[in-house]
């Protein structure tokens, strides 16, 4: 089928219709489409813009902000000429309004040499800079006055992309669906809309992709969102009835081991330890099975407490088996069990399980675990996966980001016995949206850290800063340790904020101001899955200084050496989340740093900053999150969190899930019939 065929019936239109019987889309493109999980109108309109830009208003040169991005007609004043510095060849020129002058650069981009002549007039848009005695606008977009005019004041959607499929392909796509695909009428009466601040959702729909306005953009995402958290609850609460009050088939008994463990380790227990392991011992000896969330801040010692959950487990002869969300963790867990058998002469018989592993040492894992010679089961999602038979599963722990659920349950219960299910969270969001987000587990919170923890020393800084900090990094290498260096962003040009650090560009930056002395290496979410194990592998066994990377590290490896580390364009993440990513330090005797780098002049975020200043408390780091942050700016990048949902994130807009979970309780009969909204989307 060639590009350009069209149904052309948009009456006949539905959440099902394939993407390529959309006007314009052909076989080649609906693969770009598939490349990005969009297969029907249903995915599209759920594929949201991860950032918008806004055309300011044109103004003159003196009335511009240098640092922000303007909007500038100006006449070309003088002939561009080409210089070369270094390996970039540099094509610059001036503009000016008549009254004053900036000078305008393009890098790598000769053709430019042509483009533009003496008299010329465009408008100019970039971050304008204020170098010395003179302005300077590098890298601009050029529009001709009438095409800027058209645009100007307007907001457009920028959506994540795939070689050869274009941003405003998307927004044509969108646009022809939202046209043709006829909306249901909300479910949600005007009177709850205007309690709960709701937009209705065909309304919030459209402005999602393309908001009117700020105020717009924000009612929208806050519809959405609210349906995101509702469709969770609605899915949680349904799972917890069928995992309320199950029978325990496997009921076990206190054992000596775990009391022996205790006393021969190096150090002692804090008090919330006790209680969450006294919790566990009293559910896995009771009436039903278990279903306990074990909620703790980073570094407050959530791992001893599995292990003990595992070790009387396994000393009443059952089989535990515990799910990590990546290969380098589960391996972590399985030296770590590995460590902890050998030292204290544990009953423990541990076994690692990827998917990654060759197929003859996975034959023998499997023969293991069926056999029930391994009682302790270490893997990624491969355990769940078919042809992996359990002798008597008892216990499976897993963390938040496997959402484990009803239907892994069922998989369980398929490969023998039910089991008890613990789940541990570092997620500090408050027990009543705990109590939410975990619908039908029982919540053990672990709220104090390890006595041997030195707290971590934070500092908020700007650009100005930026050599010290280097000299601190630096510092601290010298030692012996090791950093990390972490950037919102994979590429250059991701985004429209050219102001925004990328792991690509700044890892190139930090090798040449750092020197061939220390070894620099990056890391990002995009690159293959056995890249990645290798480079966090080498950072763990100390074969890497600085590691430049993205927020991938977030949930990370235990790095007891690495002592400090920068986030740059600290202002664009949420403060739970920065809290994960400081928590990569501080896992060892050392003091440690966080150097949080921002250039923000906006009061509202510098004091969201300067709570991470005060407080290493990720509980009251998350509250605080909850009460301060706002609608947040258009430009903001995505968070990602272990909860990800595709708007919604659970500390920044605690007060809709919340909201969706009172929603569901008054509404849940109204609920079970919806047809067409969002909710159905993903469910299709």
């Amino acid at each position: 089928m060639p590009d350009g065929f069209s149904v052309g019936l948009f009456k006949s239109m539905d959440n099902l219709t394939p993407i390529e019987n959309l006007k314009g889309i052909g076989d080649k493109t609906a693969g770009l489409f598939h490349k990005l999980g969009i297969f029907n109108c249903a995915d599209l309109l759920n594929y949201y813009p991860r950032a918008y830009d806004f055309y300011e208003h044109i103004t003159d040169i003196k009335s511009s902000a240098p640092g922000e991005r303007n909007a500038i007609l100006c006449t070309v004043k003088s002939t561009p000429r080409i210089m070369r510095y270094n390996s970039k060849s540099i094509v610059s020129f001036f503009v000016t309004d008549s009254e004053n002058v900036f000078e305008v650069k393009f890098f790598n981009a000769p053709y430019m040499l042509k483009s533009v002549k003496v008299g010329d007039r465009r408008v100019f848009r970039g971050i304008l800079r204020a170098i010395k005695d003179r302005l300077v606008m590098d890298q601009p977009k050029m529009y001709l006055p009438d095409e800027y005019s058209k645009l100007e004041g307007t907001i457009t959607p920028v959506y994540s992309l795939t070689k050869d499929l274009s941003n405003d392909r998307i927004s044509k796509c969108v646009n022809q669906v939202l046209s043709g695909l006829a909306l249901p009428e909300d479910y949600m009466t005007a009177e709850e809309l205007k309690e709960f601040s709701l937009s209705d959702y065909a309304t919030s729909l459209k402005n999602i992709h393309f908001p009117v306005s700020y105020e717009a953009q924000y009612y929208a995402r806050r519809r959405i969102v609210f349906e995101e958290f509702l469709y969770f609850v609605r899915i949680a609460k349904e799972g917890a009835k069928e995992n309320t009050n199950l029978k325990n088939t496997c009921r076990m008994i206190e054992v000596s081991d775990c009391k022996r463990l205790e006393e021969s380790l190096p150090y002692s227990l804090t008090n919330a330890q006790k209680r969450a392991i006294r919790d566990i011992f009293d559910d896995m000896s009771g009436d039903y099975l278990m279903n306990r969330l074990v909620q703790g801040d980073v570094g407050s010692g959530k791992t001893i407490v599995a292990v003990m959950a595992m070790l009387m487990c396994a000393a009443n002869g059952y089989q535990c088996a515990m799910m990590a969300p990546t290969e380098v963790l589960a391996r972590q867990h399985y030296e770590n069990v590995k460590s902890l058998t050998d030292k204290y002469k544990l009953c423990f018989k541990p076994v690692l399980l990827t998917g990654k592993m060759s197929a003859k040492d996975k034959r023998e894992a499997l023969a293991q675990i069926a056999s029930g010679e391994a009682n302790v089961v270490l893997g990624t999602h491969a355990i769940i996966q078919e042809g992996v038979e359990f002798k008597n599963l008892s216990l499976v722990i897993t963390d938040e980001q496997h959402r484990f659920g009803v239907k892994q349950r069922e998989t369980f219960k398929n490969k023998g016995n039910e089991p008890h299910l613990l789940v541990m969270s570092a997620t500090p969001i408050p027990r009543t949206l705990a109590m939410i987000v975990f619908a039908g587990l029982s919540v053990s919170v672990i709220d104090e850290l390890p006595k041997n923890r030195v707290p971590i020393q934070n500092c908020v800084v700007n650009s100005s800063f930026r050599k010290k900090a280097y000299e601190k990094i630096k510092e601290e290498l010298d030692k012996g340790h090791q950093a990390y260096i972490i950037c919102p962003m994979v590429l250059d040009n991701e985004d429209c904020d050219p102001n925004l650090k990328s792991v690509e560009q700044h890892t190139k930056d930090i090798k040449e101001i750092f020197g061939e002395h220390y070894r620099v290496a990056s890391l990002n979410g995009k690159m293959k899955p056995d890249e990645k194990t290798r480079i966090m592998e080498n950072f763990k066994n100390k074969n890497i200084d600085i590691l430049v990377s993205t927020t991938v590290i977030e949930v990370g490896i235990d790095v007891p050496n690495a002592t400090i580390i920068m986030i740059e364009n600290a202002d664009r993440f949420g403060l739970s989340q920065l809290h994960q990513l400081r928590g990569r330090v501080g896992r060892g005797s050392d003091a440690s740093f966080c150097i949080l780098m921002s250039d923000t002049k906006n009061e509202e975020t510098l004091k969201r900053l300067k709570i991470l200043n005060e407080t290493n408390d990720g509980f009251k780091i998350a509250n605080e999150d909850m009460k301060l942050r706002g609608p947040g700016e258009l430009n903001g990048v995505r968070q990602s969190g272990e909860l990800q949902f595709s708007l919604g994130d659970i500390t920044k807009d605690g007060d809709l899930m919340l909201l969706a979970g009172s929603f569901y309780e008054k509404a849940a009969d109204r609920l079970t019939d919806i047809k067409g909204n969002l909710i159905d989307f993903r469910t299709i």
